[in-house]
C-alpha cells in the first residue's frame, strides 16, 4: 500500500509563501492523480488542488491564483507552493493519492497521508 509523508508546514505571516511536499512510498506514483486537502477546526475538509498523472491540473476556489500544484515524478513527490498566505488559510493539510476524476471533479483515494500544520499569524 502507498504510504504518504508531507512536509514543509509552518507558522508564516500574511502575505507570506511555503512549499509543501508529499513523498509517495510507490515506485508507480507516476501513474497516480494526486490531491492536496486542507481541514481547519469545525470545517469539513476542503479540495485545495489536484494534478493527474498527466499533470493536468484543477484548484478549489481559494487557491485559484495563489497555489499552484506540481509533481516530479522522479522523486515520487508531489508540491504545493502557497503564496499571498492569509489567516483563513490556516489548516492541516494532507496530501491524497490515487484518486479518480468524474467529470473532471477530483474524487479521493483510500491513501492519506498524516498532515502538516499550516498557520498563517502574525
Amino acid at each position: 500500500q502507498v504510504q504518504l509523508e508531507e512536509s514543509g508546514g509552518g507558522l508564516v505571516q500574511p502575505g507570506g509563501s511555503l512549499r509543501l511536499s508529499c513523498v509517495a512510498s510507490e515506485r508507480i506514483f507516476r501513474v497516480f492523480a494526486m490531491a492536496w486537502y486542507r481541514q481547519a477546526p469545525g470545517k469539513e475538509r476542503e479540495l485545495v488542488a489536484d494534478i493527474s498523472a498527466h499533470g493536468n491540473t484543477n484548484y478549489g476556489d481559494s487557491a485559484k491564483g495563489r497555489f499552484t500544484i506540481s509533481r516530479d515524478n522522479a522523486k515520487n513527490t508531489v508540491y504545493l507552493q502557497m503564496n499571498s498566505l492569509k489567516p483563513e488559510d490556516t489548516a492541516v493539510y494532507l496530501c491524497n493519492a490515487d484518486g479518480w476524476y468524474e467529470n473532471s471533479a477530483y474524487f479521493p483515494g483510500e491513501t492519506w497521508g498524516q498532515g502538516t500544520q499550516v498557520t498563517v499569524s502574525s
